[in-house]
């Protein structure tokens, strides 16, 4: 994979002299760079290759529509083996190296976190995640500990875990148990949904830890399965999260199955087998009824040929070209800059512009002379408050006839009616 995007971005040295020659460029060195640290190996690599991807595909069309300030952008991607110390040093790489001032990454709330207090916040890098949705990202920035550097494009755990608990509760599960990654992001989770499932009138069985890439976790899956639960919530990606099911499965766990959107993977369906998860239900961010989802949504599937059907795609589109676009606004090319034109971007009462070339250069037009724009993407309306934070729809998933299928719909609003029952 890192070949492949390597290999896509060794042509833009070629059409660089062509931006150039535009005359837009001559304050800039060509290529501008945007960093990218996410998995495309190890237990996360089936989700984080596509994702992977589909940031390149939003640097292609940018590039489409003229680049970054008369340069094209080129996509420098490093692979995090979905492991701490391994995303550490490639987001070092690409600060010292490549010197990048912006970061997209990483997946795993295990591994964004150390990135951004290492090396994004040290070295005033803008670090912008499709995905990590651990709430002590939030709590840092309420300690003025990110220096408003840290933004992400995914709503927070606090979301997660109300919809689990509203599924297991509508369900009429009595006795939910838990498998959940031992990671920032799945203690975080399954901390949440303890409190929140008991709230709304549901039960509670074992709770377990896991520790990834193990052959087997048959221990862990006997341990859940003490007290005859009668439906479990896994909390994992796609890897050890098939191992997991199977081993549910054939030690007699019952087939009543909520999981977390990492497992919304035809990897995770085919790897347990779609026969055995029929009453599996699952929870995923959705897009609103907008016409920028519908207008990303054609630009890929006609790139990929395939549907956006799964975790952090449309979220790791909005979090490339929002940055891209903050470049394009930002005076200099510096984090501090571009974090500050991030919110300019996003700010209402600028003139909406939806992706795609077309939005780009109308986008690009309008910063040029001198008038706020808002980037209305593929996840919506991007809003940051104060913390970096966004909220967001969220949608109720199964498999109908083997298919990945959203069968409800719940709005920002109706997640936030949600979440202050809960809290309150």
């Amino acid at each position: 994979m890192i070949r492949r995007v390597r290999a896509a971005a060794a042509g833009l040295a070629a059409i660089a002299a062509t931006f150039a020659m535009a005359g837009a460029a001559s304050a800039v060195e060509c290529p501008v760079k945007l960093g990218a640290v996410l998995p495309v190996s190890g237990p996360m690599g089936q989700v984080g290759e596509r994702i992977a991807q589909t940031g390149q595909f939003a640097v292609e069309l940018f590039n489409e529509a003229g680049g970054v300030k008369g340069c094209p952008v080129e996509y420098v991607l490093r692979d995090t083996q979905g492991q701490p110390t391994v995303g550490v040093d490639a987001a070092k790489s690409l600060v010292e190296l490549e010197g990048v001032p912006a970061l997209v990454g990483a997946i795993s709330s295990g591994v964004s976190l150390p990135i951004l207090t290492s090396v994004a916040v040290p070295s005033k890098v803008v670090q912008i995640s499709c995905c990590s949705s651990s709430e002590t990202f939030t709590q840092l920035a309420k300690e003025g500990k990110t220096d408003g550097l840290w933004f992400r494009t995914y709503a927070t755990n606090r979301s997660q875990s109300a919809m689990a608990a509203l599924l297991a509760t509508k369900a009429g599960f009595k006795k939910t148990a838990v498998i959940y990654v031992n990671t920032d992001f799945g203690v975080g989770l399954a901390n949440r949904f303890k409190e929140d499932v008991v709230k709304l009138g549901g039960g509670l069985g074992e709770v377990v830890a896991y520790n990834e890439s193990q052959q087997s976790y048959r221990a862990e899956v006997t341990k859940a399965l003490q007290g005859n639960p009668d439906s479990l919530f896994l909390i994992a990606f796609p890897v050890d999260g098939a191992t997991i099911t199977r081993e549910w499965l054939a030690l007699g766990g019952t087939d009543n199955l909520i999981v977390n959107n990492s497992l919304r993977s035809d990897d995770y369906f085919d790897a347990v087998g779609r026969q055995y998860l029929k009453n599996l239900i699952g929870y995923d961010s959705a897009q609103p009824r907008l016409p920028s989802v519908a207008t990303f949504n054609e630009l890929f599937e006609k790139r990929f040929d395939s549907p956006p059907n799964g975790p952090g795609l449309h979220s790791v589109f909005d979090a490339v070209t929002v940055t891209l676009l903050a470049m394009e606004q930002a005076d200099e090319l510096t984090g501090p800059a571009i974090r500050d034109a991030i919110r300019a971007v996003t700010k209402e009462g600028g003139t909406e512009v939806h992706p795609g070339p077309d939005g780009i250069r109308r986008a690009k037009e309008l910063i040029a002379a001198g008038k706020p724009i808002r980037y209305v993407g593929a996840t919506g309306a991007l809003s940051f408050d104060e913390n970096g934070d966004v909220q967001a729809p969220k949608m109720v998933w199964k498999l109908i006839d083997g298919k990945n299928t959203e069968v409800e719909y719940y709005s920002t609003e109706d997640i936030a009616r949600l979440i202050a029952k809960l809290d309150n």
